[in-house]
C-alpha cells in the first residue's frame, strides 16, 4: 500500500503490519508550529490508533525554548503536566524518504487538549466554512534563509558572521540555483516524495535565501503540508550541513521573510465563489466580504499571525511587508493583495503572514476573519492605488507595533472570542505575553552599541 492512500485506522493498521514496522514516527505542532514528536514502538502504535496516543500536554504549555508558562491555567506546575490523548491521524501517513524503516503520522489534540491545539482551532474554523456552505482552499509561500553553518557553529559565533548560502542579492537567479543544484533538487525532490510538492521554488532578494511555494490543496491539507514543511527543508539542509532559517527578520541589514498565505473558496457545488464576471475586476460580492473581515479584523487577530517578538521586526516600510490592514489589486505593497484571474485562480493573498508564523493559527485567522466578513456582509475600504506605504491609514487599520500590544488586542477581542472560543484566546494571548516577558529580561546587541560607552 502507498502511504498516501491510507485513509482509515484498518488502513493505517494494515501498511504498518505489512511492513513489518518496529517503530513509528509521530507529531503533533505546538503553540508555535513546532513540531513536537517521538518514535513509537508498533504495539503502542496499534493499540493507540483506536484508544489514542499519550503525549505530555507541556508541548501546549512551553515555549520554543522548552521553558513552561508561568501565567496559563490548561497545565503547568500546578497540574503536574499530565499527558493528554492525542489522535493519529491515519490519512497523514508518510514515508521519509532517508528513513525507510518507518512512517510518519501527524497527530492532533483530543478533548479536552483539542480547545488549545492549533490544528484543531483550524478544523473547527474550516468546519465553520462548511456550515456556510463553503470549502476553503489555501497555498502557503515561504521565504527562508540558508547558511553554510550547523547548529553547533551558530552559537558558537553567537549567531554573528554567518555564511550564507551564497552571496549577494539576486532574486530569481537562474545561475545560483544551476551552480547549486544540489540542495534545490534535493529539497525538491523530498517534498516530492513526502506529498508536499512545490510548485516554485526560486532565489529572494538577498544572500541565501529562496522562496518555495506549495502547491494548493483544501485548508487543512495545506496547513499540514505547510507545518511538514517549514520541519522539513530544516531538516533537508542540515543532512547536507547548512541550516536554514524560518525567523521573520533574522538580520536588520536584510528583508524580512514572509509567509504568505493564498485563500479561495468553493461552493458547495464545487464552484468557485470568488469570481463573478459581471463585477468590477471580476471580484463578486463574496470576494469583496471575505476581504473586508480579513481587513477589519487583522489588527484584533494579529497575534495569531505575528506570533514572535521578531515578527514585528519585519513590518517595517518599503521591506515587502505591510504595516496596515490595507488591500489592493494585484498590489504588492498592501496587507491583502486581490488576485485577479480565471474563475480558478481568483484569490486572496493575506501577506501580513511571515515565515515564522504556526501555520495552523496563521490560516485559521484569515480563514476565519473573511469568513466573519461574508457572514455580516461587510464591506472593505477603498483598494488602495500606488504605494500602501505612502497611504496615512485610520487608527483602526494600524496593527499592532509589539507582539505584546497584538496579545492585549487579541485578549480584549470579543470576535476572537466567538470565533476560537474563551479557552483559546485566554491560554494563546496568556503565552504571547510570556515570550514578550521572556523578551524583557534580555539585552540587546542595539542597546549595548547605543548606550554602554556614551550614556
Amino acid at each position: 500500500m502507498n502511504p498516501r492512500e491510507v485513509r482509515s485506522i484498518a488502513d493505517a493498521r494494515s501498511i504498518v503490519e505489512e511492513r513489518q514496522i518496529s517503530h513509528v514516527k509521530v507529531a503533533v505542532a505546538d503553540l508555535d508550529g513546532v513540531l513536537r514528536g517521538k518514535y513509537v514502538a508498533k504495539d503502542k502504535f496499534l493499540s493507540g490508533l483506536e484508544s489514542g496516543l499519550g503525549f505530555c500536554d507541556v508541548v501546549l504549555g512551553w515555549d520554543v525554548d522548552d521553558q513552561p508558562y508561568d501565567n496559563v491555567k490548561f497545565t503547568g506546575w500546578h497540574t503536574g503536566f499530565p499527558d493528554k490523548a492525542i489522535r493519529v491521524l491515519p490519512e497523514s501517513c508518510r514515508e521519509i524518504p532517508f528513513e525507510p524503516e518507518t512512517l510518519f503520522f501527524l497527530c492532533e489534540f483530543t478533548e479536552p487538549a483539542d480547545a488549545l491545539c492549533p490544528r484543531g482551532v483550524l478544523r473547527r474554523t474550516i468546519e465553520r466554512a462548511n456550515k456556510l456552505g463553503f470549502n476553503a482552499y489555501a497555498a502557503l509561500e515561504y521565504e527562508f534563509f540558508v547558511f553554510e553553518e550547523t547548529p553547533h557553529s551558530v552559537r558558537e559565533k553567537g549567531y554573528r558572521d554567518l555564511r550564507p548560502l551564497t552571496p549577494g542579492s539576486f532574486g530569481y537567479s537562474t545561475l545560483r540555483n544551476s551552480s547549486g543544484f544540489e540542495f534545490y533538487q534535493e529539497l525538491l525532490s523530498l517534498c516530492d516524495k513526502m506529498d508536499m510538492p512545490l510548485e516554485g521554488l526560486h532565489t529572494e532578494t538577498g544572500p541565501g535565501v529562496l522562496e518555495g511555494c506549495i502547491t494548493v490543496d483544501n485548508a487543512l491539507n495545506a496547513a499540514d503540508k505547510a507545518v511538514l514543511f517549514k520541519t522539513f527543508a530544516k531538516v533537508c539542509a542540515q543532512r547536507r550541513g547548512l541550516m536554514a532559517t524560518f525567523m521573520a527578520k533574522w538580520s536588520h541589514h536584510q528583508p524580512g521573510q514572509s509567509g504568505h498565505i493564498h485563500l479561495s473558496l468553493k461552493g458547495k457545488d464545487g464552484e468557485p465563489v470568488f469570481y463573478d464576471e459581471s463585477k468590477p475586476r471580476a471580484m463578486s460580492d463574496t470576494m469583496r466580504h471575505f476581504i473586508a473581515g480579513q481587513q477589519v479584523l487583522m489588527p484584533e487577530l494579529m497575534a495569531m499571525v505575528g506570533s514572535t517578538i521578531n515578527s514585528y521586526s519585519r513590518l517595517v516600510p518599503g521591506l515587502w511587508a505591510p504595516t496596515n490592514a490595507t488591500w489592493a489589486v494585484d498590489n504588492r505593497t498592501s496587507a491583502l493583495r486581490a488576485i485577479p484571474g480565471s474563475p480558478k485562480s481568483q484569490r486572496v493573498e493575506y501577506r501580513v503572514a511571515a515565515a515564522d508564523a504556526n501555520p495552523y493559527l496563521a490560516l485559521a485567522a484569515a480563514l476565519a476573519s473573511g469568513l466573519w466578513g461574508v457572514e455580516h456582509a461587510l464591506k472593505p475600504d477603498d483598494p488602495i492605488t500606488g504605494n500602501a506605504y505612502a497611504v496615512e491609514s485610520p487608527e483602526n487599520r494600524r496593527l499592532p507595533a509589539t507582539l505584546w500590544d497584538a496579545a492585549q488586542r487579541f485578549k480584549r477581542s470579543q470576535v476572537a472570542r466567538t470565533l476560537f472560543g474563551d479557552e483559546f484566546v485566554d491560554h494563546y494571548a496568556a503565552s504571547r505575553e510570556w515570550e514578550e516577558r521572556m523578551f524583557r529580561k534580555h539585552v540587546t546587541d542595539w542597546e549595548l552599541a547605543r548606550y554602554f560607552e556614551i550614556i
